[in-house]
């Protein structure tokens, strides 16, 4: 016959079964998702999985994990990247614009499926539609990238020990024309010239001070130039718009000039040619001329000379042969 504490013992283990039962049957519908059969079903893809598995967290902007992965294989459509198929709740903001990433805690920590947040202005995503996604690097890319950067660094570093051995080249050049000696001339150089800006002072100073009063008389200068220019500017505007204005009538007035040209141009070359068949009738009238004016100026001397010839001949009369002069 059992004893009581044997009962309870039994008691005991069969209530472990059923919650460990329990438990066992709660972990299968939470992997499985059946539980999450009102949240929102998402996915999206990436090149590099980073180690995802399905039951994977899914957070959202880094806070506590808000859903699971419930689905990670090849896409169908391009054997290049990973589909991931997860769920969050139904109250997470996700929006059209919000990206999938995959990220970590730590550098020790198992990767996480992380969403980053979208803009308030965004619609919510649908439920079964894509999200975009950010590129995962992985410690293999880094390691690929590392090595491709090898080659460069070596070459870089041979850059860097070139400049170093001209740098030290340089410092001991420095180092040679900072000598004593060279210091020593070159502060007696210096004490000179200490010695004499300190002698010149005043000559320095009035010469800054004309200096000074030039620019300021200068500038006056410039601004009348400056409002000469103005003018002339002005002005040139203006004869332009004059041009422009009166265009047709200083052509007709140049045609027209030219025109009258032609026949001063003519009427002188007709000129010439008349000048040129009476050129010895011309020398006649001219000769003519010059003796009837040596003959009126004879006349007008013998008038000057003896005014009486006008009243009486200066000729004897004439008288009969044989007649005896008077």
């Amino acid at each position: 016959m059992r004893t009581s504490s044997t009962r309870r013992e039994e008691a005991f283990v069969g209530l472990f079964v059923l919650i460990a039962a329990g438990l066992l049957i709660g972990t299968v519908f939470s992997l499985t998702g059946f539980f999450n059969r009102g949240d929102m079903k998402y996915r999206s893809f990436f090149k590099n999985a980073g180690g995802l598995r399905p039951g994977g967290e899914v957070r959202y902007a880094g806070g506590p994990p808000v859903g699971r992965i419930e689905e990670v294989r090849t896409d169908p459509r391009d054997a290049t990247r990973m589909e991931i198929v997860f769920r969050v709740h139904r109250d997470i903001p996700v929006k059209t614009d919000s990206l999938a990433t995959i990220t970590s805690n730590s550098p020790l920590s198992d990767n996480y499926l992380g969403i980053l947040a979208g803009s308030n202005a965004a619609p919510r995503a649908p439920d079964g539609s894509e999200l975009k996604s950010n590129p995962y690097v992985g410690f293999a890319e880094l390691e690929a990238q590392i090595a491709e950067l090898g080659p460069e660094a070596r070459v870089l570093l041979g850059n860097l020990n070139q400049r170093v051995t001209e740098l030290q080249v340089t410092v001991a050049r420095v180092n040679d024309l900072l000598n004593d000696t060279n210091r020593q001339n070159l502060s007696a150089t210096m004490s000179n010239v200490r010695g004499v800006l300190e002698e010149n002072r005043r000559p320095l100073h009035e010469t800054v001070t004309r200096v000074n009063d030039a620019s300021a008389k200068i500038e006056p200068l410039l601004d009348d130039l400056k409002k000469t220019n103005a003018d002339a500017q002005k002005t040139i505007n203006e004869l332009q718009g004059t041009l422009a204005e009166n265009r047709p009538d200083i052509r007709q007035s140049v045609e027209d000039l030219r025109k009258l040209l032609q026949t001063a141009n003519d009427v002188t070359n007709q000129l010439d040619s008349t000048l040129s068949a009476n050129s010895e009738n011309i020398d006649d009238i001219l000769s003519n001329f010059r003796e009837a004016s040596m003959n009126l100026r004879q006349l007008t001397e013998t008038l000057k000379q003896r005014p009486y010839t006008l009243l009486r001949s200066s000729m004897p009369p004439p008288r009969e042969p044989g007649q005896a002069p008077k």
